[in-house]
């Protein structure tokens, strides 16, 4: 197969980079997909855009490896192409999805539809006969006004009353999904586009919700798509034994030496953006609800482990340098400039940004060399990555991952750019975190193509 082997300028304008070769990585049309639909995340990347990257990689059945997972876009996909998938997922809300989104198809319809009518039976008898739940809300979750109204919070409970009841039952993770998945969309909070309250966002408060009948949709829509996939593997273009799929809830960093050296034919992921977008925190509700949380304490490993940290942890540290030989003359002259910006600011100015700027490019270099380890020779990696302007400074995080990847041996074939322009208001324009950006300066999506020698 064809590839290209331009080597890209580093530290050229956005619009100077290599001509886009892959579909647009924005996860927004996989909202109305099979399988992909059943949970709404904030981030990731579309289907279309794995399908184009397995196309291109991959002409016999290999492994395809997602050191970030998030939902299973990468895993499923896969799967779905007939190649075995392993993803690393800290969040645990986010590895149940991926999980049950990989075994799903090793359950048989009739279970399906018999799990569908029993929950259907049991929400339509609690409503006839004044029902009374069992369950409570989880002790340790606390948000500033009422997750659920009163009457909300009732039939919260008494969906959480059957789920237990279901603990051994082959659709237990399958109702906890399409609980969880819908567990927002009748609170008083909402996304706009991180988790807060609606009366903040100026939407009203929700009294009451068809709670129970919006999960029944769930697990019917859940239903069809287990279906779907079930003839998508059956008819499988690869030959040769059923792709297996399987979720580590670990860090990469950590558990990548759990994988065999030499292993992975292609990596396909998405990290953490330089945003400091808090992606744990914006799924604490399912955390608690699921069980996975009990207290506050629980949450701080997730941060502890996140790629690149964020921003509220590190701004007190003292001085975070980077942690490598860095020969990047533009990378460690982008920290050099962010930490001397409004240093009046304190921790909120450049001094705390740099911390975290630098928190970032560590974690860069340390999934650099466990990709490194986990890739065949000439096993490729695509990591979908955004810039980011901190401080008023333009930060090119895809040419200073590039530039960190080769550091450690590996190839860099291209940088794509299939988006030129992406919105991020919250990470340019916020008057605490940030200085104003220059109009010139942009915010883009790049695709970060490398090989291993």
């Amino acid at each position: 197969m064809q590839r290209s082997t331009a080597q890209p300028n580093l530290f050229s304008l956005p619009a100077g980079g290599a001509k886009a070769l892959f579909s647009d990585p924005a996860f927004a049309g996989n909202k109305r997909l099979p399988v992909h639909r059943w949970i709404p995340w904030i981030a990731g990347f579309s289907r279309e855009f794995v399908q184009d990257a397995i196309d291109r990689h991959l002409d016999t059945k290999g492994t395809v490896l997602d050191p970030f997972a998030g939902v299973g876009t990468t895993l499923v996909e896969a799967l779905l192409a007939g190649h075995n998938a392993v993803g690393f997922e800290i969040n645990p809300y986010a590895a149940l999805a991926c999980r049950t989104k990989l075994s799903a198809c090793e359950l048989k319809d009739r279970v399906v539809q018999r799990g569908i009518h029993d929950f259907e039976e049991f929400s339509t008898q609690t409503l006839r006969n004044g029902y009374t739940p069992q369950s409570s809300p989880p002790a340790g979750f606390k948000t500033r006004t009422d997750f659920y109204s009163p009457k909300v919070l009732s039939k919260v409970l008494a969906v959480q009353d059957f789920i237990s009841s279901r603990a051994h039952s082959p659709l237990y993770e399958l109702y906890r999904l399409a609980f969880a998945s819908t567990m927002v969309a009748y609170s008083n909070y909402s996304y706009e586009p991180s988790l807060g309250r609606r009366a903040a966002a100026g939407r009203e408060e929700i009294e009451d919700f068809p709670v129970a009948q919006t999960i029944l949709s769930k697990l019917r829509e859940m239903a069809d798509d287990i279906a779907w996939m079930r003839s998508r593997l059956s008819g499988s273009r690869l030959s040769g034994s059923r792709p297996s799929g399987r979720v580590l809830n670990e860090s990469f960093f950590s558990g990548a030496e759990k994988l065999s050296a030499g292993s992975i034919d292609v990596l396909i992921t998405s990290p953490p953006y330089l945003n400091n977008y808090h992606y744990n925190r914006n799924t604490r509700p399912h955390l608690y609800w699921l069980g996975f949380a009990q207290a506050p304490s629980d949450l701080k490993r997730l941060e502890e482990e996140n790629y690149g940290k964020f921003w509220q942890t590190v701004r007190e540290l003292d001085r975070i340098d980077l942690d490598f030989p860095c020969e990047d003359r533009a990378l460690t002259d982008s920290l050099r400039l962010l930490r001397a910006q409004t240093p009046e600011k304190g921790i909120y100015g450049g001094k705390g940004w740099a911390n975290y700027a630098a928190s970032y490019f560590n974690d860069c270099y340390r999934f650099a060399r466990a990709a490194r380890y986990v890739l065949r020779q000439r096993g490729t990696a695509l990591i979908v990555i955004g810039n980011s302007i901190l401080q008023g400074v333009m930060i090119p995080t895809d040419r200073f991952l590039a530039s960190i990847a080769e550091s450690v041996g590996l190839e860099l074939v291209n940088i794509h750019l299939p988006r030129s322009t992406r919105v991020g208001n919250s990470i340019i324009q916020s008057g605490v975190r940030v200085a104003k950006a220059r109009k010139s300066d942009r915010l883009y999506e790049a695709v970060v193509e490398l090989r291993k020698r």
